[in-house]
Protein backbone atom coordinates (compact mmCIF):
# COMPACT_ATOMS: atom_id res chain seq x y z
CA UNK A 1 0.00 0.00 0.00
CA UNK A 2 1.48 3.33 -1.04
CA UNK A 3 1.85 5.70 1.26
CA UNK A 4 -0.78 8.25 -0.24
CA UNK A 5 -2.74 5.52 0.36
CA UNK A 6 -2.77 4.90 4.17
CA UNK A 7 -3.14 8.62 4.81
CA UNK A 8 -5.93 8.53 2.83
CA UNK A 9 -7.31 5.46 4.62
CA UNK A 10 -6.39 7.02 7.92
CA UNK A 11 -8.42 10.68 7.01
CA UNK A 12 -11.66 8.55 5.71
CA UNK A 13 -11.17 6.57 9.40
CA UNK A 14 -10.96 9.43 11.45
CA UNK A 15 -13.82 11.43 9.35
CA UNK A 16 -16.05 8.37 10.26
CA UNK A 17 -15.09 7.62 13.79
CA UNK A 18 -15.81 11.44 14.81
CA UNK A 19 -19.05 11.57 12.78
CA UNK A 20 -20.30 8.57 14.28
CA UNK A 21 -19.31 9.19 17.79
CA UNK A 22 -20.53 13.22 17.92
CA UNK A 23 -23.60 11.36 16.44
CA UNK A 24 -25.04 10.07 19.79
CA UNK A 25 -25.13 13.24 21.89
CA UNK A 26 -26.64 15.26 18.36
CA UNK A 27 -29.06 12.76 18.20
CA UNK A 28 -29.81 12.77 21.80
CA UNK A 29 -30.51 16.18 21.97
CA UNK A 30 -32.72 15.98 19.43
CA UNK A 31 -34.78 12.97 20.40
CA UNK A 32 -36.33 15.03 22.98
CA UNK A 33 -37.87 16.79 20.52
CA UNK A 34 -39.41 13.54 18.39
CA UNK A 35 -40.45 10.48 18.11
CA UNK A 36 -37.40 7.93 17.52
CA UNK A 37 -38.84 5.92 15.35
CA UNK A 38 -39.97 8.80 12.63
CA UNK A 39 -36.83 10.52 13.19
CA UNK A 40 -34.69 7.51 12.35
CA UNK A 41 -36.69 6.82 9.26
CA UNK A 42 -36.70 10.66 8.26
CA UNK A 43 -33.12 11.00 8.31
CA UNK A 44 -32.21 7.78 6.74
CA UNK A 45 -35.23 8.22 4.18
CA UNK A 46 -34.07 12.05 3.15
CA UNK A 47 -30.52 11.08 3.58
CA UNK A 48 -30.83 8.38 0.71
CA UNK A 49 -33.33 11.30 -1.57
CA UNK A 50 -30.18 13.75 -1.11
CA UNK A 51 -27.69 11.25 -2.21
CA UNK A 52 -29.24 10.34 -4.92
CA UNK A 53 -30.37 13.34 -6.02
CA UNK A 54 -26.46 14.25 -6.33
CA UNK A 55 -25.98 11.07 -8.39
CA UNK A 56 -28.51 11.75 -10.71
CA UNK A 57 -25.54 12.61 -13.33
CA UNK A 58 -24.65 8.63 -13.02
CA UNK A 59 -28.25 7.27 -12.89
CA UNK A 60 -26.95 4.39 -15.34
CA UNK A 61 -24.86 2.79 -12.62
CA UNK A 62 -27.99 2.07 -10.42
CA UNK A 63 -29.26 -0.45 -12.54
CA UNK A 64 -32.10 -1.61 -10.58
CA UNK A 65 -33.20 -4.60 -12.91
CA UNK A 66 -29.73 -6.28 -11.96
CA UNK A 67 -29.23 -5.05 -8.76
CA UNK A 68 -32.44 -4.47 -6.47
CA UNK A 69 -32.69 -7.66 -4.72
CA UNK A 70 -28.85 -6.51 -3.30
CA UNK A 71 -30.20 -3.39 -2.65
CA UNK A 72 -33.49 -4.58 -0.89
CA UNK A 73 -30.93 -7.46 1.07
CA UNK A 74 -28.84 -4.17 2.24
CA UNK A 75 -31.29 -2.15 3.24
CA UNK A 76 -32.68 -4.83 5.67
CA UNK A 77 -29.47 -5.42 7.40
CA UNK A 78 -27.97 -2.25 7.44
CA UNK A 79 -30.73 -0.19 7.75
CA UNK A 80 -34.18 -2.14 9.12
CA UNK A 81 -32.56 -4.03 11.50
CA UNK A 82 -29.90 -1.64 12.65
CA UNK A 83 -31.63 1.30 12.98
CA UNK A 84 -35.16 0.33 13.35
CA UNK A 85 -34.04 -2.30 16.17
CA UNK A 86 -31.40 -0.12 18.05
CA UNK A 87 -34.11 2.01 18.68
CA UNK A 88 -36.80 0.11 20.16
CA UNK A 89 -34.04 -1.68 22.06
CA UNK A 90 -32.43 1.52 23.67
CA UNK A 91 -36.16 2.27 25.22
CA UNK A 92 -35.85 -1.12 27.01
CA UNK A 93 -32.03 -1.31 27.89
CA UNK A 94 -29.60 0.89 29.37
CA UNK A 95 -27.76 2.66 26.98
CA UNK A 96 -24.17 1.09 28.05
CA UNK A 97 -24.85 -2.51 28.10
CA UNK A 98 -26.97 -1.79 24.76
CA UNK A 99 -23.86 0.13 23.19
CA UNK A 100 -21.49 -3.04 24.57
CA UNK A 101 -23.73 -5.65 23.06
CA UNK A 102 -24.06 -3.91 19.80
CA UNK A 103 -20.40 -3.64 19.59
CA UNK A 104 -19.82 -6.92 19.49
CA UNK A 105 -20.28 -6.06 15.91
CA UNK A 106 -16.41 -5.80 14.89
CA UNK A 107 -15.63 -9.39 16.35
CA UNK A 108 -18.63 -10.64 14.81
CA UNK A 109 -17.48 -9.17 11.18
CA UNK A 110 -14.29 -11.02 11.84
CA UNK A 111 -15.80 -13.94 11.96
CA UNK A 112 -17.81 -13.47 8.93
CA UNK A 113 -14.90 -12.22 7.24
CA UNK A 114 -13.25 -14.97 7.89
CA UNK A 115 -16.13 -17.65 7.13
CA UNK A 116 -17.85 -15.87 4.43
CA UNK A 117 -14.33 -14.01 2.44
CA UNK A 118 -11.99 -15.84 3.24
CA UNK A 119 -10.24 -13.12 5.16
CA UNK A 120 -7.18 -14.16 6.95
CA UNK A 121 -7.91 -14.53 10.76
CA UNK A 122 -4.94 -15.07 12.98
CA UNK A 123 -4.64 -15.34 16.90
CA UNK A 124 -3.09 -12.37 17.35
CA UNK A 125 -6.64 -10.51 15.89
CA UNK A 126 -8.60 -12.69 17.71
CA UNK A 127 -7.35 -11.27 20.63
CA UNK A 128 -7.21 -7.95 19.00
CA UNK A 129 -11.23 -8.25 18.33
CA UNK A 130 -11.59 -9.45 21.99
CA UNK A 131 -9.24 -6.59 23.66
CA UNK A 132 -11.41 -4.71 21.33
CA UNK A 133 -14.53 -5.38 22.73
CA UNK A 134 -13.84 -5.47 26.37
CA UNK A 135 -12.47 -2.03 26.18
CA UNK A 136 -16.13 -0.77 24.79
CA UNK A 137 -17.84 -2.78 27.94
CA UNK A 138 -15.11 -0.91 30.33
CA UNK A 139 -16.06 2.61 28.77
CA UNK A 140 -19.91 1.81 28.71
CA UNK A 141 -19.23 0.41 32.51
CA UNK A 142 -21.26 3.40 33.57
CA UNK A 143 -24.15 2.72 31.95
CA UNK A 144 -25.04 -1.03 33.18
CA UNK A 145 -27.20 0.25 35.49
CA UNK A 146 -30.97 0.65 35.29
CA UNK A 147 -34.27 -1.78 34.39
CA UNK A 148 -32.79 -4.12 31.96
CA UNK A 149 -35.36 -6.14 29.48
CA UNK A 150 -34.57 -9.73 28.41
CA UNK A 151 -36.00 -8.24 25.05
CA UNK A 152 -33.92 -5.51 24.92
CA UNK A 153 -30.53 -7.68 25.28
CA UNK A 154 -32.24 -9.81 22.04
CA UNK A 155 -32.91 -6.38 20.35
CA UNK A 156 -28.77 -5.77 21.04
CA UNK A 157 -27.70 -8.75 19.74
CA UNK A 158 -29.85 -8.52 16.80
CA UNK A 159 -28.59 -5.18 15.94
CA UNK A 160 -25.47 -6.40 16.21
CA UNK A 161 -25.70 -9.42 13.75
CA UNK A 162 -27.84 -6.91 11.00
CA UNK A 163 -24.91 -4.79 11.37
CA UNK A 164 -22.20 -7.27 10.86
CA UNK A 165 -23.65 -9.13 7.99
CA UNK A 166 -24.55 -6.13 6.38
CA UNK A 167 -20.97 -5.28 6.31
CA UNK A 168 -19.83 -8.43 4.94
CA UNK A 169 -22.41 -8.77 2.67
CA UNK A 170 -21.60 -5.62 1.41
CA UNK A 171 -17.83 -6.36 0.94
CA UNK A 172 -19.21 -9.49 -1.18
CA UNK A 173 -21.27 -7.80 -3.68
CA UNK A 174 -19.11 -5.21 -3.90
CA UNK A 175 -18.14 -6.37 -7.54
CA UNK A 176 -21.87 -5.86 -8.35
CA UNK A 177 -23.06 -3.05 -7.43
CA UNK A 178 -22.04 0.57 -7.49
CA UNK A 179 -21.00 1.75 -3.39
CA UNK A 180 -22.82 4.76 -3.61
CA UNK A 181 -25.79 3.84 -5.61
CA UNK A 182 -26.12 0.81 -3.12
CA UNK A 183 -25.71 3.73 -0.15
CA UNK A 184 -29.01 5.61 -1.14
CA UNK A 185 -31.29 2.89 -2.25
CA UNK A 186 -30.64 1.13 0.77
CA UNK A 187 -31.25 4.19 3.09
CA UNK A 188 -34.32 5.38 0.55
CA UNK A 189 -35.97 1.75 1.43
CA UNK A 190 -35.35 1.25 4.89
CA UNK A 191 -36.11 4.88 5.82
CA UNK A 192 -39.55 4.30 3.45
CA UNK A 193 -40.31 1.22 6.00
CA UNK A 194 -39.10 2.80 9.49
CA UNK A 195 -40.88 6.13 8.44
CA UNK A 196 -44.14 3.29 7.77
CA UNK A 197 -43.58 2.26 10.89
CA UNK A 198 -43.43 5.22 13.17
CA UNK A 199 -46.39 6.26 11.19
CA UNK A 200 -48.19 3.27 12.99
CA UNK A 201 -46.76 3.44 16.32
CA UNK A 202 -45.85 7.35 17.23
CA UNK A 203 -48.03 10.44 16.10
CA UNK A 204 -46.28 13.18 13.78
CA UNK A 205 -47.84 15.80 16.09
CA UNK A 206 -45.33 15.51 18.63
CA UNK A 207 -42.36 16.70 16.63
CA UNK A 208 -41.32 19.73 17.54
CA UNK A 209 -39.63 21.49 15.04
CA UNK A 210 -37.02 23.69 16.59
CA UNK A 211 -33.43 24.24 16.46
CA UNK A 212 -32.09 21.24 18.08
CA UNK A 213 -34.03 19.11 16.58
CA UNK A 214 -33.87 20.37 12.79
CA UNK A 215 -29.95 20.37 13.46
CA UNK A 216 -30.25 16.64 14.50
CA UNK A 217 -32.06 15.40 11.47
CA UNK A 218 -30.19 17.96 9.16
CA UNK A 219 -26.74 16.54 10.56
CA UNK A 220 -28.54 13.22 10.05
CA UNK A 221 -29.47 13.75 6.86
CA UNK A 222 -25.82 15.22 5.58
CA UNK A 223 -22.88 13.36 7.64
CA UNK A 224 -24.27 10.97 9.71
CA UNK A 225 -26.15 8.63 6.93
CA UNK A 226 -25.47 9.41 3.42
CA UNK A 227 -21.14 10.48 3.61
CA UNK A 228 -20.34 8.42 6.70
CA UNK A 229 -21.99 5.24 4.74
CA UNK A 230 -20.32 5.95 1.61
CA UNK A 231 -16.75 6.09 3.74
CA UNK A 232 -17.81 3.24 5.77
CA UNK A 233 -18.61 1.14 2.70
CA UNK A 234 -15.75 2.64 0.42
CA UNK A 235 -13.42 1.49 3.49
CA UNK A 236 -14.90 -1.78 4.10
CA UNK A 237 -15.00 -2.57 -0.01
CA UNK A 238 -10.90 -1.14 -0.45
CA UNK A 239 -9.51 -3.39 2.63
CA UNK A 240 -10.04 -6.42 5.11
CA UNK A 241 -13.52 -5.82 6.58
CA UNK A 242 -12.50 -6.76 10.00
CA UNK A 243 -9.41 -4.42 10.24
CA UNK A 244 -11.90 -1.37 9.16
CA UNK A 245 -14.60 -3.24 11.85
CA UNK A 246 -11.65 -2.72 14.17
CA UNK A 247 -12.25 0.86 14.11
CA UNK A 248 -16.01 1.67 15.12
CA UNK A 249 -14.38 0.70 18.74
CA UNK A 250 -13.35 4.40 18.61
CA UNK A 251 -16.94 5.38 18.59
CA UNK A 252 -18.18 4.76 22.17
CA UNK A 253 -15.37 6.30 23.12
CA UNK A 254 -15.51 9.48 20.79
CA UNK A 255 -19.28 9.33 21.53
CA UNK A 256 -18.80 9.72 25.74
CA UNK A 257 -16.27 12.25 25.20
CA UNK A 258 -18.37 14.56 22.62
CA UNK A 259 -21.22 13.95 25.59
CA UNK A 260 -18.64 15.43 28.03
CA UNK A 261 -17.89 18.58 26.00
CA UNK A 262 -21.57 19.12 24.46
CA UNK A 263 -23.62 17.45 27.57
CA UNK A 264 -21.73 18.21 30.21
CA UNK A 265 -21.22 14.47 31.32
CA UNK A 266 -18.36 13.62 33.80
CA UNK A 267 -15.29 12.29 32.39
CA UNK A 268 -14.77 8.71 33.76
CA UNK A 269 -11.53 6.94 34.92
CA UNK A 270 -13.60 3.99 32.81
CA UNK A 271 -12.74 5.79 29.11
CA UNK A 272 -9.35 6.09 29.93
CA UNK A 273 -8.71 2.32 30.84
CA UNK A 274 -11.45 1.91 27.88
CA UNK A 275 -9.36 3.75 25.40
CA UNK A 276 -5.56 2.47 26.42
CA UNK A 277 -7.90 -1.21 25.88
CA UNK A 278 -8.97 0.20 22.08
CA UNK A 279 -5.78 1.44 21.31
CA UNK A 280 -4.32 -2.27 21.49
CA UNK A 281 -6.86 -3.87 19.76
CA UNK A 282 -6.46 -1.38 17.00
CA UNK A 283 -2.38 -2.50 16.61
CA UNK A 284 -3.05 -5.92 17.29
CA UNK A 285 -6.05 -6.27 14.43
CA UNK A 286 -4.32 -4.02 11.82
CA UNK A 287 -0.85 -5.69 12.68
CA UNK A 288 0.78 -7.39 9.41
CA UNK A 289 2.85 -10.46 10.25
CA UNK A 290 7.02 -10.42 9.62
CA UNK A 291 6.91 -12.12 7.04
CA UNK A 292 3.99 -9.74 5.07
CA UNK A 293 6.37 -6.95 5.89
CA UNK A 294 9.53 -8.71 4.16
CA UNK A 295 7.75 -8.93 1.05
CA UNK A 296 6.13 -5.28 1.12
CA UNK A 297 9.70 -4.15 1.65
CA UNK A 298 11.28 -6.34 -0.78
CA UNK A 299 9.09 -5.77 -3.12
Amino acid sequence: MSEFSRIRSLVLVTFLVLVWGISWPIYKIALDYTPPVLFAGMRTFFGGALLALLLLPRRQHLRWKHNWHIYVISSLFNVIMFYGLQTVGLMLTPSGLFSVIVYLQPVLVGVLAWAWLKEQMTAVKVVGLIIGFLGVAVVSAGGFTGHIALLGIVLAILTAVGWAVGTVYVKKVSLHVDSMWLVSVQCLIGGAVLSAAGSFTENWSDIVWNIPYLTGLIFGITLGISLSWIVYFMLVNAGDASRVASYTFLVPVISVLSGTLILGESFTFNLLVGLMFIGVSIYLVNRKPKLAVARETAA
